[in-house]
């Protein structure tokens, strides 16, 4: 997709939920992950493992300076890795759940919900993050799955950004919407994740159709579509995405932004 609005905010998805945002001259890296193929040990009972089934693209340092990371939150390999962990020493700021902030330490911000922090570009102007609702599976399954947190980057002369983290309830995006439509880059975590053993099977994140809804109800005039690749828990990838928006008539809308 090529547009004004997509050259105004460049996105570039490297695989699983890492994503490099360019904003208002600072650069943004979303859930950074940069570790190999390989069986990842859940923090569960029993003897679960998240699988990592291809490889990055790019490497930590390939990506060059990062003024911020915005992490979903910290708790999940398939999130945050090895490498990941060693970028956030090197970044300015990280912001990310309240609870995430407490193990992580360091440069770490936590956001409750709505709640804004601000940075300064380099030419004088601000960039405000703004923390966003977003629940990792069916009602009630904090306790397990654990919080976490989307996000919204907005500046007075900049077209808004969200991310949306590891997210499965639409509630949460009708609230966005109240406030924040329209949107204009919506880096959506899709894939329909899903595990057997958790929730009955219940979705862990929006499967395709739930996207291209979450897509309408936020007015989002560009989807970046991410974390719907490189791991085993996925059941829905670029071809099921892609149906599902020419179903809904916003195929015009999606960016792969490879």
């Amino acid at each position: 997709m090529s547009s004004a609005t997509s050259e105004q905010v460049p996105v570039r998805v490297y695989g699983g939920p890492t994503t490099l945002i360019e904003y208002g001259g600072l650069r943004f890296v979303t859930d950074p992950t940069f570790d190999p193929p390989g069986e990842y040990p859940m923090p569960l009972p029993g003897d679960h493992k998240l699988v990592k089934t291809d490889p990055s693209p790019v490497t930590a340092a390939d990506l060059g300076p990062v003024d911020a990371v915005l992490l979903s939150h910290d708790t999940h390999e398939d999130n945050l890795d090895n490498a990941g962990r060693a970028l956030l020493s090197e970044v300015p700021a990280v912001f990310t759940t309240e609870s995430g902030a407490g193990r992580l330490g360091g440069t770490a911000h936590g956001l409750a919900f709505w709640q804004t922090a601000e940075l300064k570009r380099p030419d004088g102007g601000t960039v405000t993050v703004t923390g966003l609702p977003a629940r990792h599976g069916p009602e009630g399954c904090e306790p397990i799955s654990g919080d976490v947190i989307g996000f919204m980057l907005t500046s007075d002369d900049l077209p808004s950004v969200y991310v949306s983290g590891d997210n499965a309830n639409l509630e949460h995006v009708k609230e966005i919407a109240d406030k924040f439509a329209p949107v204009d880059t919506a880096i959506l975590f899709l894939g329909g994740a899903r595990m057997d053993f958790a929730f009955e099977g219940a979705l862990l994140t929006l499967d395709s159709a739930l996207g291209a809804e979450a897509a309408g109800i936020l007015g989002a005039r560009r989807v970046v579509p991410a974390h719907y690749d490189s791991w085993a828990h996925f059941q829905e990838g670029r071809g099921e995405i892609e149906a599902a928006f020419v179903e809904a008539g916003l195929a015009d809308r999606l960016d792969f932004a490879r």
